[in-house]
């Protein structure tokens, strides 16, 4: 019976392992277009939030039982000691192969080595990950030495035995700096995050919910290897496990809450929708649930409460992770996106990984574990036991990898890894598209509804706030050309030929005796007053001259953000009003696809003289 469960189990992760390498090698050659859901609007996604935020937090067990042992002492527990430590090394090698798969440059990441950003949350990430993998295989390695007999690596071994507690010491200030700075990453985010997430403290509730969910995973390892290897379950020490994870539950539970209530939000969760019911279904699984199961004594004791806490919690702050990394900003962006088959196979397929090599060493070196260990190198399987395992697994392996290749898109075997991002004209009606730079990534202005609510007699004037001469409303681009810089409105060669005829130069410079340049000009409006209508919002200067008009984003701000903040009565930007930037900017304007050309929006006849 072991055997048949052990075989089931393995085959399933080298199926897995298979289609993720398959996976990995079009990842690689075509890129992340072909093969993943992301795109610019959303170049977070599954991979951050699973692979990278919620690995992290699933390895935090490593810090937390050498801080039970080596700090306070509590040797009862040092025989799960090298099982967390064992996991927690994996578990951050796992977070920085899923890294890889998500940078768009991976061969670029020793740039984080050699070009130091001290001011980046990223750059502290980066660095202490690194830093604390390095520790946690230095941990490690005693389990792997020891057993050897050769004279250098038993020197080796003695030098990591005797310096252990200083390593155990930087491994818990490097994990508890760069468990907290993951939340760090998103308070730039304060217009992205719902609020019932988003929130100062966001460092510090990473950092409670790691130690809890650092806890219940050690806990779920060591049930599932004693369920997989049928050893005896080790209950006397993961109760105590679960008591003290109980208490940090609640404790988080405590703060978040408190901390909703003080910044005003917590009634927010009341409200409905798809952020609100989210945030009760979070508290319920990763919270609620599993300290109450974990608090009384009854239910701690049996393994099958236990294993629904542990899984309960594991399951429930990994979907934190995953909702702080992009389910909670669907709302304020408007943006939609749902994982690929291709990236969740590639984020079980490194989980797959890591648990066969957790396997591998189970196997081969004492660890003091109830669970899947052999006492010494005597017991290792013979070339007769191997090789049929080998077999079983290389065939497991070639198959995962077959049907993943044979389930890829076309995109991906075709290899338009880069869709060209043509330009189009806005559409006319109702709704138009603002793109002043041409990238296709707009925002949709709702024309009809503007001239509704604009008052005034002339309301085109309100937004059209100059006007070519003859015209009734000219685009906006005819003055702001650039998307950034400031564009001069003024032509001089016209002014000369229009102007020769007459007074000449005089008209614009009649003090002969200063420089004809743009300070000491006649203003533009003493003669092109008619351009500036009644009830305009804005006026260009009057003295000495109109001169430059602002960049594009810029002019559409200055419109845009002005109005909207009188209708919202002067409301701050921090709650979810009008003038928040999602607002206009909502991320549902889907570029051109050369593919589709019907996804493309109707064109006027006169679309290149009225194109914004």
């Amino acid at each position: 019976m072991k055997m048949k469960r052990l075989k089931a189990v393995k085959s399933a992760l080298w199926l897995l392992v298979g289609a993720a390498f398959a996976i990995a090698v079009f990842r690689f050659w075509r890129g992340l277009g072909p093969t993943t859901a992301l795109t610019d609007l959303t170049p977070w996604g599954f991979w951050i939030g699973f692979d990278v935020m919620g690995g992290v937090a699933l390895a935090a067990g490593g810090f937390c039982i050498a801080a039970t042992v080596y700090v306070f002492h509590l040797e009862r527990y040092r025989p799960i000691l090298r099982p967390a430590v064992l996991t927690a090394f994996l578990g951050y090698a796992a977070v920085v192969v899923g890294l890889m798969f998500d940078l768009g440059l991976p061969w670029s990441i020793w740039h984080m080595v050699v070009f130091w950003n001290p001011r980046s949350p990223l750059f502290e990430v980066g660095w202490c990950v690194m830093l604390y993998l390095s520790v946690l295989l230095m941990e490690f390695l005693p389990v792997v030495l020891e057993m050897s007999k050769h004279p250098i690596l038993s020197r080796i071994y003695e030098l990591l035995h005797k310096f252990t507690v200083p390593l155990v010491i930087l491994g818990i200030m490097l994990s508890t700096l760069h468990q907290s700075s993951l939340g760090s990453l998103f308070l730039i985010m304060p217009h992205r995050l719902d609020p019932l997430w988003y929130t100062p403290i966001l460092p510090i509730l990473f950092f409670i919910s790691a130690v809890a969910l650092g806890l219940m995973m050690v806990t779920t390892e060591s049930l599932f290897s004693s369920w997989l290897y049928e050893e005896e379950y080790e209950l006397d020490l993961l109760q105590g496990l679960g008591k003290v994870a109980a208490g940090v539950l609640w404790f988080y539970l405590a703060v978040r809450l408190s901390d909703l209530a003080y910044r005003g939000n917590l009634a927010h969760a009341l409200d409905g929708g798809f952020g609100p019911t989210l945030f009760i279904f979070e508290i319920l699984v990763s919270v609620i649930v599993p300290a109450t199961l974990l608090t009384i004594p009854a239910t701690r004791k049996k393994m099958t409460t236990l294993a629904t806490a542990a899984g309960f919690t594991v399951f429930g702050f990994v979907f934190h992770r995953i909702n702080v990394g992009g389910l909670a900003m669907i709302e304020t962006t408007g943006t939609r996106y749902s994982p690929s088959w291709t990236e969740l196979t590639v984020s079980f397929g490194i989980v797959a990984l890591a648990a066969l090599v957790f396997f591998w060493v189970a196997e081969r070196f004492h660890l003091m574990h109830g669970g899947p260990m052999m006492k010494g190198r005597e017991n290792l399987p013979d070339i007769a036991t191997f090789r049929p395992r080998l077999i079983r697994g290389a065939v497991m392996f070639v198959t995962g990898a077959a049907v993943a290749t044979a389930l890829l898109p076309a995109s991906a075997l075709d290899g338009w890894a880069v869709v060209p991002q043509h330009v189009h004209r806005p559409g006319y009606g109702d709704i138009m598209i603002l793109d002043g730079n041409r990238n296709d990534k707009g925002v949709k202005f709702d024309h009809k509804m503007h001239i509704d609510v604009a008052e005034g007699n002339d309301k085109c004037a309100f937004c059209h706030h100059m006007v070519k001469p003859g015209a009734r409303a000219t685009g906006c681009s005819e003055c702001h050309k650039d998307e950034h810089l400031a564009t001069s409105i003024f032509d001089h060669r016209l002014h000369q030929e229009l102007l020769a005829q007459g007074t000449g130069c005089l008209t614009c410079h009649a003090d002969t005796t200063k420089p004809k340049d743009l300070e000491h000009s006649r203003p533009c409006l003493d003669c092109h007053e008619s351009m500036i209508p009644a009830g305009a919002a804005f006026k260009p200067r009057e003295s000495p001259n109109i001169g430059l008009a602002p960049g594009y984003m810029d002019a559409m701000h200055g419109l845009c953000e002005r109005c909207h903040r009188e209708q919202d009565g002067g409301s701050s930007t921090d709650a979810p009003t009008l003038a928040r930037c999602s607002t206009c900017h909502s991320g549902v304007v889907k570029p051109f696809n050369p593919l589709h050309p019907d996804q493309r929006l109707p064109q006027p006849a006169n679309a290149e003289d009225k194109a914004e």
